[in-house]
């Protein structure tokens, strides 16, 4: 467990970070710039999950996606562990196979509550839908910020997976909330020409 007894502490104000290794980078980094990524889908996951929660939201489904903002926090860490293993251990938090595999299980179950598609989807909808919509394009922003960072230094491939399989869940969550609150708002091409 975690314990922070005091929230400042001077170290980072001369622009940088201190990773799980000691070592310490520059906060505008690559590889901090995904970690931050993360938080913010993370917190707009948390918007989405009140906004679900005041539509009369079902608490499997928010429940689930509690899971999914601790499996959040351990691909924060898992990014602030630098180094070429990414066998999980006593001091390094890891993106595991099991925590993607939740991810494609829930995917599959959501998505057979619904028809196929027939037209790309606008963002919107219910209040809920259109905060989760939101929470999806951070999450895709964050996949391609981590895919940044893999391109100069060794990043968890499961972490870029992970990343790539929740903005996935989100999409067909947004769909489903909708289903029971007015459909899908329907792209229509050229429709203000």
């Amino acid at each position: 467990m975690v314990k922070l007894n005091k929230i400042y502490t001077r170290t980072g104000d001369d622009g940088t970070t201190g990773l799980v290794d000691g070592s310490r980078r520059s906060k505008a980094d690559a590889r901090m710039h995904a970690i931050g990524e993360v938080d913010e889908a993370n917190s707009a996951l948390g918007i989405a999950i009140a906004a679900l929660e005041r539509d009369g939201g079902d608490t499997e489904l928010t429940a689930g996606l509690r899971r999914i903002q601790n499996d959040l926090f351990d691909l924060g860490a898992d990014i602030a562990t630098p180094g070429q293993d990414f066998t999980p251990g006593e001091m390094s938090l890891r993106i595991v196979q099991p925590q993607v595999d939740w991810l494609e299980a829930a995917i599959d179950k959501a998505n057979d509550h619904l028809e196929p598609l027939a037209s790309f989807i606008l963002p919107g909808g219910s209040e809920a839908a259109a905060a989760m919509h939101l929470a999806r394009a951070v999450a895709r922003r964050a996949e391609r910020a981590l895919v940044s960072a893999a391109a100069g230094e060794a990043i968890n491939p499961l972490a870029m997976t992970y990343l790539n399989r929740l903005s996935d869940y989100l999409f067909v969550l947004c769909r489903l909330i909708n289903k029971d609150r007015g459909g899908d708002i329907l792209w229509v091409p050229g429709a203000s020409r």
